[in-house]
C-alpha cells in the first residue's frame, strides 16, 4: 500500500512537481504527514493551496489548506 499527497487547487503544475521531488509515495500514513511537514513551504512555492491525502485510490483526508 502506499499513501500520497494530491495537490489541490491553486496554480501548480503537476510536471513541474515531479520534476522537483514534491510528488512521492510513502509506505505509511506518518511517513507521509512528516514529508508534509517539512515540504510545506516548497508546495505553497509551487502553488499549491491545498492537499488530499490518499492511500492507494482511498482519500484518507482533505481537502486541507495549506494557507495560513
Amino acid at each position: 500500500m502506499s499513501y500520497w499527497w494530491k495537490p489541490g487547487s491553486g496554480a501548480h503544475s503537476t510536471d513541474s512537481m515531479e520534476a522537483a521531488g514534491l510528488m512521492p509515495r510513502f509506505e505509511g500514513q506518518e511517513q507521509a504527514e512528516e514529508w508534509l511537514s517539512l515540504f510545506f513551504n516548497d508546495l505553497q512555492e509551487h502553488g499549491v493551496g491545498d492537499v488530499s491525502l490518499f492511500e492507494e485510490d482511498r482519500l484518507v483526508y482533505g481537502p486541507m489548506s495549506l494557507e495560513g
